[in-house]
């Protein structure tokens, strides 16, 4: 009996070492994948911070970018809260050109400190084909 657990105890672990050999084998033939490239447009920032804003006071601010991926880009869309106007280039932006955010803050209907995101959608896409989306943000306190 001794010698009949003592086999199948050497059998199962001889074949627990060829499947883990086997796993070890096939995860280091796989190519690394290079890293994508998050670089699309760079901008001057991504914040901005309006410091303290009386209500129903108006506040312009703006956001630039350079176009870094190599390829023409256009703005899509921007999606932003009702208190937020924006203005944005509506053509083509070449490789190594310029762009500018124009926005307009109505702090109007604000009670107090918020940050507000500005979603800018590119009619170019990612690797995936989802549509590219950067997010720019401003944040502020108010004094009533």
């Amino acid at each position: 009996m001794k010698v009949l657990s003592f086999a199948t105890m050497l059998t199962l672990s001889l074949l627990a070492s060829c499947t883990t050999a086997q796993q070890a084998q096939t995860q280091n033939t796989t190519p690394a994948a290079p890293a994508p490239s998050n670089t699309f447009v760079t901008w001057d920032t991504k914040m901005v911070d309006l410091g303290t804003v009386r209500k129903g006071e108006k506040r312009s601010l703006a956001f630039e970018f350079t176009n870094t991926s190599g390829a023409d880009v256009q703005i899509d869309i921007v999606d932003a809260c009702d208190c937020t106007k924006v203005d944005f280039p509506r053509g083509v932006i070449a490789p190594g050109g310029k762009g500018k955010l124009d926005v307009v803050f109505n702090s109007a209907e604000k009670d107090a400190a918020e940050t507000i995101g500005i979603n800018v959608v590119f009619k170019q896409t990612d690797a995936s084909g989802y549509p590219r989306i950067e997010v720019v943000e401003y944040k502020f306190e108010i004094e009533k």
